[in-house]
């Protein structure tokens, strides 16, 4: 048994989550990273490849693609071909990638928001125009309105951009709604990117991501899959991800994308991507376990906070989207850090009014930033 309750110092390891509140008592819960450490057998096999003492330029292994391979069959039902797989140094960088492979400067890219910052910033840097389409909010869940979606569809739409298990909202979109969305992309000619880099982390037990490019063929010639082990395993700074594009043609222009300035990934990246694939399930799912325990405490306490906070049931991803509308904060973030506790800003997803915060901490942790939230929030409505 993994011990997740375990206190792994990261101060003074130029952690960006942690660095950013150095010298402060503030618990960081803003950006997408566990503090837990990485599966054993991962740091195991690291350790034996710095004994090696040789870090030259790596490629991808027959052994790395091969885990690859098995891990979306056992997980997806997806039997891939290797030719086309196409590794990246990050998620991010995918992005950036597909946004200049797909159409021409001046066109658009569709997306739902509110979403995760870079689905804002990359058609941007492209030089695309990007429509946002909000995600309908009832009774506490998010949804994809396609009349709104349909309706923002413009002469110029070429990529639509998702993220599923969605970042910040937390919904594993379901089959139906993955079919209708893969359908009104398809009749419009609108290639779709899948950012589907939580696919490990769905919480729900009625819940199982469906990637959608397994729809049909069809539907897997107009899309660019984006995964990685990094959310799931906590491997993030090894920089280590791929691209799935099924089509010979929509591969070709994203290799030409990326070419002369997409980086090389490091020997650590590949390899420990290899050993978690094949070997961390039984670490991810004690992981899972913990993380829906963790889940459930913050949902639990939200409505006994004061100022009416929310949240969304969060099905997957280890990330809370937390609705502050009813507690009238000037500057949500800044009340928080001054409470202790460092969140995410909505308004960086194009979702104002919310703020985002990762549970992938230590339990007693989490319990700590929950205390804090809600003395500083009782003051704020005795005031």
């Amino acid at each position: 048994m993994h011990d997740f309750d375990e206190v792994v110092d990261r101060k003074d390891t130029a952690s960006e989550k942690w660095e950013k509140y150095r010298g402060r008592d503030i618990i960081p819960m803003w950006v997408a990273d566990m503090d837990f450490r990485s599966p054993p057998v991962v740091l195991e096999a690291l350790r034996r490849r710095t004994d090696h003492g040789v870090f030259g330029y790596t490629g991808a292994s027959p052994e790395v693609v091969d885990a690859v391979l098995k891990m979306l069959e056992r997980d997806y039902d997806w039997p891939i071909d290797p030719q086309w797989i196409v590794w990246l140094p990050g998620l991010v960088a995918g992005l950036n990638v597909t946004c200049r492979a797909v159409g021409s400067e001046g066109d658009d890219v569709l997306t739902l928001v509110p979403v995760y910052p870079p689905f804002l910033s990359a058609p941007r840097y492209s030089r695309r125009g990007v429509v946002g389409v909000r995600l309908h909010e009832a009774s506490n869940c998010w949804s994809i309105d396609f009349e709104r979606l349909a309706a923002a569809v413009t002469a110029r739409t070429r990529l639509f951009m998702l993220c599923n298990p969605h970042n910040p909202v937390g919904r594993v979109f379901e089959r139906h709604e993955l079919e209708r969305l893969a359908e009104q992309c398809l009749s419009r000619d609108i290639v779709i990117c899948a950012d589907e880099i939580h696919c490990g982390l769905v919480l729900d037990p009625a819940k199982r991501h469906i990637p959608i490019a397994t729809l049909d063929p069809e539907v897997a010639q107009r899309t660019i899959t984006l995964m990685a082990p990094s959310k799931t395993f906590n491997l993030a700074g090894l920089g280590c991800s791929f691209a799935i594009i099924p089509s010979a043609a929509l591969r070709r222009r994203f290799l030409e994308a990326k070419a002369g300035i997409v980086p090389m990934i490091n020997p650590y990246g590949y390899l420990a991507a290899q050993t978690a694939y094949t070997h961390g399930e039984p670490w991810r799912q004690e992981l899972i376990a913990y993380l829906r325990h963790n889940r459930d405490l913050l949902a639990a306490s939200l409505p006994q906070m004061p100022g009416g906070l929310s949240m969304a049931p969060v099905e997957g991803t280890y990330l809370a989207w937390i609705d502050l509308r009813r507690a009238s904060l000037a500057d949500p973030v800044h009340f928080f850090e001054e409470a202790g506790v460092g969140l995410q800003d909505g308004r960086d997803f194009d979702g104002p009014g919310f703020v985002r915060l990762n549970f992938g901490c230590r339990q007693a942790l989490l319990q700590q930033a929950i205390e804090r939230m809600s003395i500083a929030l009782q003051r704020h409505v005795d005031a």
